[in-house]
């Protein structure tokens, strides 16, 4: 018997695994070697170089449950949509909906963005180092995968160190699931993510105009107005030109 007999459908297999193969190796290429909080090394793991998962998107329309869906209208004149999933992470939603109300992300901007990996913000100092004045929340790791949108929460080493910072992943990041705590994803203008200027910090970051909830039905802000160079006191003191 010769091989010739199964040529087709040796065909047909290879040309169904090879999307996945290529898949999986741009998994493994596109991993940052980079953890929050500390900035230690994060080698690249097993499941980040597996068969691909494969999720569909949240087609989620926002006047189903409004109290659920995080409205960020951003510095580059943008209005992002995000929808929380209390389910997976309660306690994570409910912290974001409380400093959304209170204002607290107002003006603040996001201060570690790196290409191919994520926008993080939430930091009122901007530096990384900040959060709110309520406690820190404990860990509430899901199975939920960190793909194109996701919404997870940045901590430092311990565990149980999430405040108020966010991130938000540009591509899908396999190696964070179940060590960040995953609670919701984009349902409406990644593009506007997208656009976040990158940088750690960025030389002009983007930052959040203002927050709400759609349930609080708030429009959208005016657009920041142009920043005006400050006059010194030597500008104030230089002598007037000569009149013409």
């Amino acid at each position: 018997m010769t091989l010739t007999k199964f040529a087709p459908a040796l065909a047909a297999v290879l040309a169904l695994t090879a999307p996945h193969a290529a898949f999986a190796q741009k998994q493994k290429d596109d991993t940052p070697p980079v953890a929050f909080g500390d900035n230690a090394k994060q080698p690249v793991t097993k499941a980040d170089t597996t068969a691909p998962r494969t999720y569909a998107p949240i087609n989620y329309d926002p006047s189903v449950d409004p109290e659920n869906v995080w409205v960020l209208d951003l510095s580059n004149g943008q209005r992002v949509k995000i929808r929380l999933q209390a389910d997976w992470a309660p306690a994570h939603v409910e912290r974001i909906k409380t400093l959304t109300r209170a204002g607290f992300y107002n003006g603040v901007v996001f201060h570690r963005v790196i290409d191919g990996f994520m926008a993080q913000g939430g930091d009122p100092t901007g530096t990384g180092q900040g959060g709110s004045e309520l406690p820190d929340l404990k860990a509430e790791f899901n199975p939920m995968p960190h793909v194109r949108g996701t919404l997870s929460m940045a901590r430092a080493s311990a565990e149980d160190s999430a405040n108020s910072q966010f991130f938000i992943v540009f591509y899908p990041r396999f190696s964070l699931d179940k060590k960040y705590t995953n609670f919701g994803r984009v349902i409406e203008n990644m593009e506007a993510v997208d656009a976040i200027n990158r940088g750690e910090p960025p030389a002009s970051p983007t930052y959040i105009v203002q927050a709400s909830l759609e349930s609080d039905n708030l429009p959208p802000p005016p657009p920041p107005a142009p920043k005006e160079e400050a006059i010194t006191a030597d500008a104030l003191s230089a002598p007037l030109p000569p009149a013409r």
